[in-house]
């Protein structure tokens, strides 16, 4: 099993989407990932994902290879720093998720630092 470093938690919000709070070294904010109301294709993103009333990202549903697959959220979040790629998996009830950077990911160096 890879490892991942969960950067954070959420829980079901009652639109459906999911509010939490992203915290790293250098982000510490609430978020929320509210249903993609607009969607024109089945390749638009899912969720949006909200800061406030500020559209900040977007959020693809998927399911992972591993046996058995797992469903999750693929998530990009627009910071002019630094984007995220994350992952959003739910637990087995729905209820709650984890925020996680892939292993890869965590160990980059960010862009312009190195």
């Amino acid at each position: 099993m890879r490892r991942r470093r969960v950067i954070g938690r959420f829980k079901r919000s009652k639109q459906g989407g999911w509010e939490g709070e992203i915290t790293t070294l250098t982000i510490q904010r609430k978020i929320r990932l509210v249903p993609n109301d607009n969607r024109v294709s089945d390749n638009a993103p899912a969720f949006r994902v909200m800061l406030g009333w500020q559209t900040v990202g977007d959020a693809w549903e998927k399911e992972s290879r591993s046996d058995p697959p797992r469903d999750y959220l693929r998530v990009e979040i627009d910071d002019p720093f630094y984007p995220l790629k994350v992952m959003l998996f739910p637990d087995a009830e729905g209820m709650t998720a984890q925020m996680v950077l892939p292993f890869a990911h965590a160990s980059a160096v960010p862009p312009n630092m190195g």
